[in-house]
């Protein structure tokens, strides 16, 4: 039996939670927030959204179904730390190919387990998303000096994070059957099953690093643009913004999902905050002003529009309105403009571990391109 090594996860207001060594041995800083999914494990991981964030997992037994090749949304484990309550002691599944706790210390994820995840989500339920670190083995040190050490780390307000995970050139991801439609997909954090959705839709993704401009979108000559989820405070894109009105003023058709939400409404003329703790997880009801109906989201976002459900509002294109909202908080979860072909939504509709509500998003995509052709 290995030995326990002694861990702590530091968050900046002085709360210390002890445990054992899980993944990785060494020291990792970051911003402490809780994701509510029961399942779906590896997809949070390898979610590039997830850049220098440490996810506390509120479902108390991770790792049951261990790791494999196959569910990957990224070719790398994105967060910054991983904190547990009962790690699986053998993984169980026909797909498995390695245990949990291998794959994290094999990529160098510093991790805690035997962490009292309810009482530490309840701490930031209240007192919000925190700077946070997770110290073991000989990085472990007294209280003050790993306190000081977190204190001294940057905010998530204000990181410009989207230009760290984006692409590094351009890709190409053919339709399924015949090509019906050609997209440009921004990259600020794309997911794997992203383009693989669109493709199954008869749409050839050609997808751009955040730093593609509109003469990029115009030379694959794109029936529509697609804006990705992605890391940090939005308020720093002022690039993939500008990019975003440019391709409004030409009516191209774009649809654009969490962090692209964001984008749209900026570039539509709205503001953002920074949520007290955010939505993570695969289990968040969101309304449809139009019709009423629920549909239950994955989400992983820490910042949000500022907006009225259902009310219209001007902006430089022509009118829009917010077109959903989170019944939990009144939280803005979509948008729609009425004068040029423009809708996005803050949640997932790729979301491959589920749920699946909102996946008829990308055929709505689809009938706004055949409307503009």
């Amino acid at each position: 039996m290995t030995p326990r090594t002694p861990a702590a996860l530091v968050l900046e207001d002085g709360r210390v939670f002890r445990g054992a060594a899980y993944g990785a041995r060494g020291v990792t800083l970051g911003e402490a927030v809780f994701c509510t999914g029961m399942t779906g494990y590896q997809e949070t991981l390898t979610d590039p959204s997830y850049h220098r964030q440490i996810v506390v997992q509120t479902a108390p037994q991770i790792g049951n179904t261990g790791w494999n090749d196959e569910d990957d949304e990224s070719d790398r484990i994105w967060v910054a730390g991983y904190v547990v309550r009962d790690p699986a002691r053998t993984p169980s599944n026909w797909r498995s190919v390695r245990s949990l706790d291998d794959e994290l210390a094999s990529q160098g994820i510093v991790g805690i387990s035997e962490v009292d995840t309810r009482t530490l989500t309840r701490h930031l339920r209240e007192h919000g998303a925190m700077r946070a670190g997770v110290f073991s083995g000989d990085a472990l040190r007294d209280d003050q000096a790993m306190l000081d050490e977190v204190l001294a780390s940057p905010p998530m307000k204000g990181a410009d994070l989207a230009g760290e995970v984006t692409a590094k050139k351009p890709y190409v991801v053919a339709a399924q059957g015949e090509t019906l439609y050609r997209v440009a997909a921004l990259d600020l954090g794309i997911k794997a099953n992203t383009p693989r959705m669109m493709s199954q839709r008869g749409i050839e993704v050609h997808v751009l690093p955040s730093t593609s401009t509109i003469e990029d979108v115009l030379a694959i000559e794109a029936d529509g643009v697609f804006l990705s989820n992605g890391p940090g405070d939005p308020a720093t894109t002022a690039h993939a913004t500008e990019l975003t009105k440019a391709v409004l003023q030409r009516e191209i058709p774009l649809f654009g999902i969490c962090f692209g939400n964001q984008i749209l409404g900026r570039a539509l003329g709205m503001g953002t905050y920074k949520m007290r703790y955010g939505h993570r997880g695969v289990n968040i009801p969101v309304i449809d002003v139009a019709t009423g109906r629920v549909a239950i989201t994955a989400q992983n976002h820490g910042f949000a529009l500022e907006g009225e459900p259902g009310k219209p509002f001007e902006t430089p294109f022509g009118s829009a309105q917010v077109s959903h909202y989170c019944p939990n908080d009144g939280c803005v979860e979509g948008l729609r403009a009425a004068d040029v072909p423009a809708f996005s939504v803050q949640y997932h509709p790729e979301a491959a571990a589920g749920p699946h509500d909102a996946a008829p998003l990308f055929d709505e995509f689809t009938s706004l391109m055949e409307k503009a052709k």
